[in-house]
């Protein structure tokens, strides 16, 4: 039974491990700018967050059990709900190829000066998010202490 403080953070918690999944695809993207029939990838970060707050929701509600992972497609889905998929998709998001880049030759779609600024934007808002939550836990010392 997830206690009053995890019912708290538990947004900012899913937020910032989305922001950081988001990370690593960018990082991916960019670091594959040069390999032949590479197609960008990208998550839709407002609706992964809303669909793991929906999802985080409905297992707070139900009994908690611990996700099943599956490592193959023949395997039977289970009664829980996973929340990371090595399959393609994040907190049940599907991992999206971008197609809004014109392609080169050689397949690849990604362009470096969009990838830089995304994973930029997206660092940022990562760190307004620490900053966020370091601000709630700071203010919950506060008055704990007081």
């Amino acid at each position: 039974m997830p206690s009053e403080l995890d019912k708290l953070l538990s947004v900012q918690q899913t937020a910032l491990h989305l922001r950081e999944q988001r990370q690593g695809l960018l990082a991916s993207n960019v670091a594959n700018a040069d390999t032949p029939n590479y197609k960008a990838r990208d998550i839709p970060f407002s609706a992964a967050l809303k669909q793991a707050t929906q999802t985080s929701q409905t297992k707070q509600a139900s009994n908690f059990s611990a996700p099943l992972a599956t490592t193959s497609a023949a395997h039977l889905p289970g009664k829980s709900t996973n929340t990371m998929h090595s399959m393609g998709s994040v907190n049940g998001v599907r991992i999206q190829y971008r197609n809004d880049q014109q392609g080169r030759i050689d397949g690849n779609n990604v362009n470096i000066d969009y990838e830089r600024m995304q994973f930029a934007d997206n660092a940022m808002r990562y760190e307004a998010l620490v900053t966020l939550l370091k601000a709630q836990i700071g203010a919950m010392s506060t008055v704990i202490q007081s």
